[in-house]
C-alpha cells in the first residue's frame, strides 16, 4: 500500500521523537507523563488564558488569516500581518481591519500592523518571530514559509492555518520540529473588498468547534495549546492528537464543495438546491474517503457526518442519501445561501484555483493505493478548464454529466 503525505509525515516525525520539541520552550514535550495523552489541566487552562507576549506574524491576510489574526489583535496580541495584496495592506494600514457576519455578531474593526511583502526585510531590525501562520493559498505555501523561516526566533515554529495538507512542504523548508497544523472547519469567510473580512454565518461556538491545532507527532505539546489558545478568540477551538485525520476530512469537505462552486458560479445554497450537484458532491466526497481509510487516516465527522454515511451515500446506499441530504439542508439553515466556499470566491476574482492541491490531490493519492477516483478526476479536468476561460462557470458540466 502506498504511503501518503501524511502518513510518511507521521513516520519521519515519530522517528524523531522527543528531538522534534524537548527543551524547545513553548514547544517542550517536557510535560507531566500523561499530558501527552489527555492534555493537562494546566493546558487546558492556559487555552484560554492570557496573552504570554509572543511576536506573532500572519502570512496571508486574506479571509482566514485575516479572521483569526483580527481577533487575535482585539485580544491584545502583538501581530504582524503580512500580505501580496497591495490595496489589502494600504486599506488595513489606513482604516484597520474590518470584521463582519451574516448573522448574530457585531462588526468591530481594529488597527493593525500591516506590511507588504516587500516590507518584510523591516522584520530583520526587531525581535523575531514567534509564532508564524501561513494562511496563504497552498501553491504559495513554500514561499510564504521562505520568506519568514529566516526571521524566526530560535525556538519560533510556523502552522500551517490553511486548507489542503501543506505540513510537509513547510516542514521540508523549516524542518519538522518547527511545523504545526491548524484546521478551520465550516468557518466560511471571504475577502469582499479590501480591508473587510466577512463571515457567511454566525459562530461555530459550542454546537461545532471551529479550530483544531496540532502536532504533526500527534502529542499534546505546549505549543499545541498555545495555536489553540490564540485561534480560540475568534471562535470555538482544540487541541486534536489526530492532525492527519482531521486534514483529510477537511479535505474531503473541501472536495465535495469548492471545484462544485468553482466550476458551476454557484453559490453553496443554490448548489445545495440542485438534487445532482448534490449527489455528484458525495460522490465526490465518497471517493475521498475511500482514499483516506485506504491511507489509515483515523477520519472525524465530515460536514456534521459520519464519513462512513457519506461514503456509502456516493456509492448509492439510498438510505445514507437520505441522512446525507437531511444533514446539509440542516446546516445549510445557519449558513448565508449566497456564501461561495472558496474555489468559488477565487474563480470569481480570476484568481487560480486550488483544485490540484484538493481533488487533484484526491486522485493523485488514490493512485498511490490502487483506487480510481472518477468523479473527482473528472471534476479537476472541468475547473482547470474553466480557470483557462476554455469553459464559462455554468451549472450544466455538472447536471448533465454522465459517469459510469
Amino acid at each position: 500500500m502506498g504511503q501518503s503525505n501524511g502518513s510518511k509525515a507521521t513516520s519521519k516525525a515519530c522517528q524523531l521523537g522527543a528531538k522534534l520539541t524537548v527543551g524547545e520552550g513553548p514547544g517542550s514535550a517536557k510535560v507531566a507523563s500523561n499530558d501527552w495523552r489527555t492534555g493537562s489541566v494546566v493546558g487546558r487552562k492556559k487555552c484560554q488564558g492570557e496573552s504570554m507576549g509572543r511576536k506573532i506574524a500572519i502570512v496571508g491576510a486574506g479571509a482566514v488569516g485575516g479572521y483569526a489574526g483580527a481577533h487575535m489583535v482585539q485580544a491584545g496580541e502583538d501581530v504582524t500581518f503580512i500580505d501580496p495584496w497591495p490595496e489589502h495592506v494600504e486599506l488595513m494600514r489606513k482604516h484597520g481591519l474590518r470584521v463582519t457576519h451574516a448573522r448574530d455578531v457585531a462588526e468591530f474593526s481594529v488597527p493593525v500592523r500591516a506590511m507588504h511583502v516587500t516590507d518584510a526585510q523591516q522584520l530583520a531590525k526587531e525581535t523575531p518571530v514567534d509564532i508564524a501562520f501561513v494562511c496563504m493559498k497552498s501553491y504559495d505555501t513554500a514561499w510564504a514559509t521562505t520568506l519568514i523561516r529566516q526571521y524566526l526566533a530560535p525556538d519560533g515554529y510556523v502552522v500551517s492555518l490553511q486548507n489542503c495538507m501543506n505540513e510537509e512542504t513547510i516542514a521540508g523548508i523549516v524542518g519538522w520540529g518547527k511545523t504545526l497544523g491548524c484546521i478551520a472547519s465550516s468557518i466560511t469567510v471571504n475577502l469582499p473588498e479590501p480591508g473587510h473580512i466577512h463571515r457567511g454565518a454566525g459562530k461555530g461556538g459550542a454546537a461545532h468547534t471551529v479550530f483544531r491545532a496540532g502536532e504533526v507527532h500527534g502529542r499534546i505539546t505546549q505549543r499545541a495549546e498555545e495555536i489553540c489558545r490564540l485561534v480560540g478568540y475568534a471562535d470555538s477551538a482544540k487541541v486534536t492528537g489526530n492532525l492527519w485525520g482531521e486534514r483529510w476530512s477537511k479535505l474531503v469537505a473541501n472536495a465535495m464543495g469548492n471545484g462544485l462552486s468553482a466550476c458551476t458560479g454557484l453559490p453553496g445554497g443554490e448548489m445545495l438546491q440542485s438534487e445532482s450537484i448534490r449527489r455528484f458532491s458525495t460522490r465526490l466526497g465518497s471517493e475521498a474517503i475511500r482514499v483516506g481509510q485506504a491511507h489509515g487516516y483515523q477520519l472525524e465527522e465530515i460536514l456534521h457526518l459520519p464519513p462512513e454515511t457519506i461514503a456509502r451515500a456516493g456509492e448509492g446506499d439510498e438510505a445514507a442519501m437520505r441522512v446525507c441530504d437531511e444533514q446539509r439542508f440542516k446546516d445549510g439553515k445557519r449558513t448565508s445561501s449566497e456564501q461561495r466556499p472558496s474555489m468559488g470566491q477565487d474563480m470569481q476574482k480570476g484568481r487560480r484555483t486550488e483544485i490540484e492541491f484538493l481533488n487533484g490531490f484526491v486522485v493523485r493519492e488514490g493512485e498511490k493505493v490502487g483506487l480510481s477516483c472518477t468523479a473527482n478526476a473528472v471534476l479537476t479536468d472541468i475547473v482547470k478548464r474553466v480557470e483557462r476561460n476554455e469553459l464559462s462557470p455554468d451549472p450544466r458540466h455538472i447536471t448533465e454529466l454522465r459517469l459510469n
